[in-house]
């Protein structure tokens, strides 16, 4: 398997983009401005999308891609949500209000497409890539990733506050090869991060000795304009490990 970072930043400006991983040619983790790295030809041949819950800078370019190359598919591409999701996203984008509603255009019997329901620990299998939803905790109903090759694994957090579900499932998987975290403020903004259920560096510090595995940890999800400050302080505060930042176009073999 391997997975390529599209965006994973949390917010946009210059050449920042909002979360979203391709997973091979074919599946997304998300779906926000990182896809605009994608060529339509490349858009046209994703058949799987996973959303971790819905806030906008996580779904952003959903709508827009199933419009731009619906019409070049000859089936419907999935879209993997937990109920709570779906209930919103039926609610308040594909609505007829803000979006169509593609799961009946063109029509019912033949749609460009479809919703499956998830829920956390259920493993979607896709040909020997097991995805597994995992606990996050955040403002609305919301999951993170456990990507699974059989030879390796990536978690990846979803947005997410301090977390036991979380490390209880980790510390589970002997081939955990990654570990991508979203630290979204800095120390600056704890409040800011508390209230919207982000993490900040002293609480990732918090959260990181409650693992036991000894995966490569990368933050995701950096606030434009304190990128450099929350990683200083994500350096000053963890001990024992040494997280990076995620990169635009990085790539995980696993």
């Amino acid at each position: 398997m391997k997975l390529r970072v599209l965006g994973c930043s949390g917010g946009i400006g210059g050449n920042l983009r909002t979360t979203s991983f391709l997973l091979d040619h074919d599946v997304l983790i998300d779906a926000g401005t990182g896809m605009n790295e994608l060529s339509l030809t490349e858009l046209s041949v994703i058949d799987h999308i996973f959303i971790t819950h819905s806030h906008l800078d996580h779904i952003a370019c959903m709508p827009l891609l199933i419009d731009s190359v619906g019409f070049m598919r000859d089936h419907p591409l999935t879209i993997y949500v937990t109920e709570e999701t779906l209930e919103i996203l039926r609610a308040h984008v594909f609505n007829w209000k803000v979006w169509p509603d593609f799961t009946q255009i063109p029509n019912a019997r033949n749609p460009y497409m479809r919703f499956q329901t998830i829920a956390i620990g259920e493993t979607v299998d896709l040909g020997g890539r097991r995805i597994t939803p995992i606990p996050a905790v955040h403002t609305v109903p919301a999951v993170g990733f456990h990507l699974d090759s059989g030879s390796a694994s990536l978690i990846f957090s979803g947005d997410t506050t301090a977390n036991d579900a979380l490390w209880d499932t980790a510390n589970r998987i002997e081939n955990l090869r990654y570990l991508i975290i979203e630290t979204a403020f800095s120390d600056n903004e704890k409040k800011v991060a508390i209230l919207s259920k982000h993490l900040f560096p002293s609480m990732l510090a918090e959260e990181l000795l409650k693992f036991r595995g000894d995966a490569e940890v990368f933050i995701t999800h950096l606030k434009p304009g304190e990128v450099e400050l929350t990683m200083r302080q994500i350096e000053k505060a963890v001990h024992g490990r040494a997280p990076k930042m995620l990169l635009n176009n990085q790539e995980f073999e696993f």
